[in-house]
């Protein structure tokens, strides 16, 4: 046989597109030609390939050999062919039947001594293969991503010679074999450490139970990182769906989420001198950036107005759809980001402005310049403006007293979050405009009093409709069917910011 058709898979973004390899041999002089918009890496499978064979103890075919990656218009990126390839040559050169390999889709990237190395971005890959009802040959070493498909379809392969025998039905591969899923690993930082700062406790507790964005704001030292570090110890752990999105944009990158768990809340800190391509993802081969790796997490932002502000105001978009497209000249990949974001900054260069002992050594100029580096749309999209004030030394060298922790939270939490999917299928921070109407009812006390504020501090209708979401939340946590006047007042006494 001179032709053959091997399939595998194309990372496409956190997608995996099905390619087909199509290999000929025919007469003339020996050469061996791959098409169908390989770039350089896909080139040079071609010596990888012939090496690995030979090495192998197969027979390298000494003629005219063309290999056709279809569709011919999808870009194809990084060594993750040379498995499909080496085995559409085993076929076409007879050394193979094609029934062998009817079912069955291969990736992995190959050794010249034969041996099959890991790629990323296998997990999404094993998602669109399952599917398909596919068998898979992959590398081995991706058990605990992999367990979140069916892994009785996948097969781990650590040498082209074990892959052959298996195919002959001489030496029957096993499938991969996982243990149980871990459970999310638990926190080590907890709340009950915090001294104090009742009011931001109340704030992160509401952003936890809503998944709103917040925002701390107060002089240096006061606890704003140590509070936000803490929050996703109160949060609960990833659904599985969430866990499969999560995993494969880490596996696009090549890491695992082993050590923390695969169920654990994502929490990602970049530090403030990342660029926007670093922040939102991309790249000549785009990749995802931390939005995407904090998907279904939080995205923590020490010293808010110490980014670049074209960097945080390419946050703006992604922050209301939950996901972010990048596009390129040939294509334009989309990336999930549905990420709770928790800011922190102080309220001027020295930090000390409003302090009660430390007199701002910053002039007024300086102080408004650097919190115009925060532009009026970025902020509206923090549902909670929380101060973190200066705290007593009796209170936080106070020993003892009834300080609750994380565990005790995270009861409340649950309870809250499992009340808004009975009622409404989503958290309150997803509801949409027309769904507030239904579901962010207030009594007509409160409406005036919205009504007066939203004049008063020409708070903008996203705004309002943030401060609706967050008295749902109060709600919920405090297991009332409907919002109350009360509420309202206090989902509105969150939008301090704009008085710093």
């Amino acid at each position: 046989m001179n032709i053959s058709i091997v399939y595998t898979r194309a990372q496409v973004g956190i997608r995996a597109s099905r390619v087909a390899v199509e290999t000929h041999l025919s007469g003339g002089l020996p050469a061996f030609n791959i098409v169908g918009l390989p770039e350089a890496a896909v080139k040079e499978s071609r010596e990888r390939v012939r090496s690995a064979l030979l090495n192998s103890g197969f027979e390298f075919p000494a003629r005219r050999i063309t290999i056709n990656l279809a569709p011919a218009d999808l870009p194809k990126q990084g060594g993750r062919y040379d498995l499909a390839i080496a085995v559409g040559l085993l076929v076409a050169s007879g050394q193979l039947s094609e029934s062998s390999v009817s079912d069955a889709e291969f990736v992995g990237e190959l050794a010249l001594t034969g041996k099959i190395r890991p790629v990323p971005g296998l997990l999404p890959t094993a998602l669109a293969c399952v599917a398909a009802q596919c068998k898979l040959y992959c590398p081995p070493g991706h058990a605990d991503e992999l367990s979140l498909t069916d892994v009785s379809r996948i097969f781990p392969v650590v040498h082209l010679n074990q892959l052959y025998a298996h195919l002959c039905q001489q030496a029957p591969l096993e499938a991969l074999s996982v243990a149980a899923l871990p459970s999310a690993k638990k926190s080590d930082r907890d709340l009950a450490e915090v001294k104090g700062q009742y009011q931001a406790r109340k704030a992160l507790e509401i952003a936890a139970a809503g998944r709103h964005n917040l925002l701390l704001y107060g002089p240096p030292g006061t606890g704003k990182s140590m509070l936000a570090e803490r929050l996703p110890g109160i949060l609960p752990p990833l659904t599985q769906r969430e866990a499969v999105e999560v995993a494969s944009i880490y596996s696009l990158i090549g890491q695992s989420r082993t050590a923390e768990g695969v169920f654990s809340v994502p929490f990602r800190a970049p530090h403030h001198t990342a660029s926007a391509v670093a922040l939102v993802g991309g790249g000549s081969l785009p990749l995802p950036g931390e939005i995407s790796l904090a998907h279904c997490g939080v995205l923590f932002l020490d010293e808010l107005p110490e980014y670049d502000r074209r960097v945080l105001e390419v946050l703006r978009e992604p922050m209301e759809k939950g996901e972010i497209c990048i596009a390129r000249a040939r294509s334009a990949l989309t990336f999930p980001a549905r990420f709770q974001v928790v800011a922190a900054m102080n309220p001027c260069p020295c930090g000390f402005s409003g302090h009660p002992k430390i007199p701002c050594q910053d002039t007024p100029q300086q102080i408004a310049q650097y919190r115009r580096k925060l532009s009026g749309p970025l902020l509206d999209r923090f549902d909670i403006h929380v101060e973190v004030s200066f705290q007593q030394a009796a209170l936080l060298l106070a020993q003892g007293g009834e300080v609750e922790s994380s565990a005790q939270v995270y009861q409340r939490v649950a309870q809250a979050r499992q009340r808004q999917w009975q009622r409404q299928g989503k958290l309150n921070n997803q509801l949409a405009p027309a769904e507030l109407q239904q579901y962010c009812a207030i009594p007509a006390t409160a409406r005036e009093v919205l009504e007066r504020a939203m004049d008063s501090m020409a708070l903008s209708a996203r705004a309002a409709h943030r401060i609706l979401r967050v008295a749902r939340t109060l709600a919920d946590l405090a297991g009332d069917q409907g919002i109350q006047h009360q509420q309202v007042l206090q989902a509105l006494s969150y939008r301090g910011i704009q008085g710093v």
